[in-house]
């Protein structure tokens, strides 16, 4: 059952990384009016840089976390099984 969660899976993460890309773009233009900074620029500032990859960061792992537990609910509730684990692992 759980290799039918797969596809889902993968292409939810995809959609999910489009929309968190728009999202950071629009978020991004109320920091600065020039695009994103990009690693591959040479004249890049390192603290602008590093401001725009921890906020894209944190986009994406909100939209990718959110989608990844929603279709993993509905899933369940489709199916009556749980794709992944029920509880976490306990520290050893």
């Amino acid at each position: 059952m759980k290799l039918l969660f797969v596809p889902v899976s993968v292409g939810g993460g995809l959609v999910a990384g489009a929309i968190a890309s728009r999202v950071f773009q629009h978020i991004w233009s109320w920091f600065d009016e020039q695009e994103p900074p990009d690693s591959s620029i040479h004249r890049t500032s390192m603290p602008k840089l590093l401001v725009a990859a921890a906020i894209e960061g944190a986009i994406f792992r909100v939209f990718k976390s959110v989608f990844d537990h929603s279709a993993r609910r509905a899933f369940l509730n489709v199916f009556g099984s749980w794709p992944g684990q029920e509880e976490p692992e306990a520290k050893p």
